[in-house]
């Protein structure tokens, strides 16, 4: 179900940084609680390298 906006999950973590995830590319249940684990943010992309900032 990859490739459309509404595939895509919104994760901010533990720390307050935001990701955009693929819901097929989550591997780890805690992520819904913030707790992206190495392997699941790496498959992510970091939305402050978009925007330029950690806060929209």
């Amino acid at each position: 179900m990859k490739g459309g906006y509404e595939s895509i999950v919104w994760i901010k973590d533990n720390n307050g940084k935001e990701y955009a995830c693929y819901a097929d590319d989550i591997k780890s249940n805690d992520a819904v609680k913030g707790l992206l684990n190495e392997t699941d943010r790496s498959r992510c992309l970091d939305v402050s390298e978009i925007v330029g900032t950690e806060r929209w």
